[in-house]
């Protein structure tokens, strides 16, 4: 098992994967233009989010995450500072367990260390709780949401 940075050219395994826990979630899906849709949104957003692909050690896509980075708005007399919005982390169903999902954590967490994010969010659902916890993540009740209008009527919760 490795867990690396994903780029241009894992686009195909990424949205494999994505595809995968859309499956998971709402059954299968008939959606010809997705791919195209997934090439267009990963080349506008590459810029700003940093991708971590997890393999087999054949080289097969078990799991993924992404940060969105965000750069906070000068202050005077401080320093500019930049924070991350943790993102689609999936593991797929036969390496959930097995510490796919800690290892892509403890990438993201390595990175943001290095690279000096003074911040990670992240909105769990209720089955990543213990993941996240285990990579440090607490419960913090200062950030307030305002959910799309119908989200609940629809049974959409939280999202990876």
């Amino acid at each position: 098992m490795r867990v690396r940075r994903a780029g241009a050219a894992d686009v195909r395994a990424l949205s494999g994967l994505r595809a995968r826990w859309t499956e998971e979630r709402d059954g299968p899906t008939d959606d010809p233009s997705f791919l195209d849709r997934f090439d267009a949104w990963f080349a506008r957003e590459s810029a700003q989010r940093v991708v971590w692909l997890a393999e087999t050690g054949e080289g097969s896509p078990v799991g993924m995450l992404n940060v969105m980075i965000f750069e906070r708005m000068p202050r005077p007399g401080r320093a500019t500072g930049s924070w991350g919005y943790v993102a689609n982390v999936y593991v797929v169903p036969a390496h959930r367990g097995a510490g796919v999902g800690g290892r892509l954590m403890g990438a993201l967490t390595s990175y943001a260390d290095e690279t000096g994010l003074v911040r990670l969010v992240l909105s769990p659902t209720a089955r990543s709780v213990s993941l996240y916890a285990r990579a440090g993540f607490s419960g913090d009740h200062d950030l307030m949401l305002r959910p799309q209008e119908g989200l609940s009527e629809r049974g959409a919760g939280p999202r990876p």
